[in-house]
């Protein structure tokens, strides 16, 4: 393997107008994290500039379910490209959108059939919001507005969604004055694994209680909460709260951005308690990292009251809503998530992680080791130094990006064994030097 110090005076250029004009996410202009120079990605490593190879635990933050530079997604990318790649969906339709369209209407939970195409999650987020407050608006109700979520849950970075974010993690008291005002609910206390606690659900029935008359919906990211703490909760928490919004007469959103598509071992996160929600958002790994694509799904009954409304349409429009290069490979990746057996290969991934990732739990650097699905959590005591450990796993050969206390790995469902090992490894191997 090639020193990884070593650049080319071409490349050192390039890094340095990277650190000197390119804002990159969660970042500081004034003292950025060190870059690392991609050249090229096949399967699940990616090769840097300098000759540096590094096995991915990311999937490119949870999207490359089928792994990098997949000849059936290039070759449905391909077709595409040369056919058409971009059309406006306003007044005109295309197949690749409506075949999109079809499988997920069949692979969702029962009941959504409404499929309203963005181009990011953050804005599935947003679209349905929007849908619930016009859903109300429609229904004579424009008192109920305002939505309930849960501490420790994220749901984007545009305002909506970020209105709905934990609000100490989510950035809210540095935009306060200019967002909407909500409502949290306390994040369930009742783990996965664990016995089920009825009790977790008291403060979340007494939010509904207190402020159904004003609430639109509940928005929950079901079973995972993701950016938030990467927290696993009981299916019996999920099961219950959609029972109470029935009761107390609020919509119920998953934000299945990250869990959608069998990364937590079920094809979505809400088939682990049976239930299906009013509005539905998936994104990610929809195309299977290759495009932002995003999606949100709803009822007839949601639509149709809509529709039916003084506006008569749904007040939504992005410039690339529908675009058929994303859709013809987002179908491609649904066809081929079937086609690879992916429970099998989640559930592989699964047992793996728990066998490989459990001695850490012996650490005192450590305060918790959880695996579910896809998923593998390291829950340290303290707050890891996040340029530093990077730093520690790329001479592993792993590429990993921790943040918090947390160091997690979300694979490519294509990940060998083999590929799976080293990864544990280097998390063993460092987390061990902590």
């Amino acid at each position: 393997m090639p020193n990884s110090a070593y650049q080319s005076s071409e490349q050192q250029q390039l890094l340095e107008f990277d650190r000197r004009h390119i804002w990159h996410p969660y970042s500081s202009m004034t003292n950025p994290m060190p870059m690392q120079l991609v050249e090229s990605a096949e399967g699940v490593t990616l090769t840097l500039a300098n000759g540096t190879q590094l096995i991915d635990g990311m999937a490119s933050w949870w999207s490359v379910i089928q792994g990098y530079n997949n000849p059936d997604l290039n070759l449905a990318m391909l077709e595409q490209s040369q056919k058409m790649s971009h059309v406006m969906f306003g007044g005109l339709t295309h197949e690749p959108a409506i075949k999109l369209c079809q499988q997920l209407v069949a692979i969702s939970p029962e009941g959504l059939d409404k499929v309203f195409i963005s181009d990011s999650g953050s804005v599935a987020v947003e679209v349905a919001m929007k849908m619930a407050i016009q859903y109300w608006q429609a229904r004579e109700q424009s008192n109920k507005h305002k939505f309930l979520s849960l501490n420790n849950g994220y749901h984007g970075d545009t305002f909506g969604a970020m209105s709905v974010c934990d609000p100490v993690t989510g950035m809210h008291h540095l935009f306060a004055q200019s967002m909407m005002q909500n409502l949290f609910s306390e994040s369930p206390s009742c783990k996965f694994h664990d016995s089920f606690d009825k009790s977790c659900l008291n403060d979340l029935e007494s939010q509904l209680k207190q402020h159904h008359q004003t609430l639109a919906a509940f928005i929950v990211e079901p079973i995972v909460q993701g950016a938030g703490g990467m927290k696993f909760y009981h299916p019996d928490y999920l099961t219950a709260a959609k029972q109470l919004c029935e009761q107390y007469n609020v919509l119920f959103i998953a934000d299945e951005i990250a869990t959608g598509f069998g990364r937590t071992g079920e094809m979505f996160a809400c088939n682990h308690a049976d239930i299906s929600p009013d509005i539905l958002c998936v994104g990610k790994s929809l195309t299977g990292g290759y495009m932002s694509l995003a999606a949100t799904l709803t009822t007839d009954h949601i639509a149709t009251t809509i529709s039916n409304s003084e506006a008569h349409c749904f007040m939504h429009g992005p410039t690339f809503m529908g675009n058929p290069l994303a859709c013809a490979i987002a179908s491609k990746n649904l066809s081929l998530l079937n086609e690879n057996d992916w429970q099998t290969n989640v559930k592989r991934i699964e047992g793996f992680l728990s066998e490989s990732l459990a001695p850490l739990q012996d650490l005192k650097s450590v305060a918790d080791v959880r695996v579910l699905g896809a998923i593998g959590v390291i829950e340290m005591s303290e707050a890891v130094t996040m340029e530093s450990i990077t730093e520690a796993f790329i001479k592993q050969g792993v590429w990993l990006r921790p943040f918090g206390k947390l160091v997690y790995i979300m694979p490519a469902y294509t990940m060998t064994n083999d590929e799976l090992s080293t990864l544990t490894t280097a998390m063993i191997t460092v987390i061990s030097q902590l």
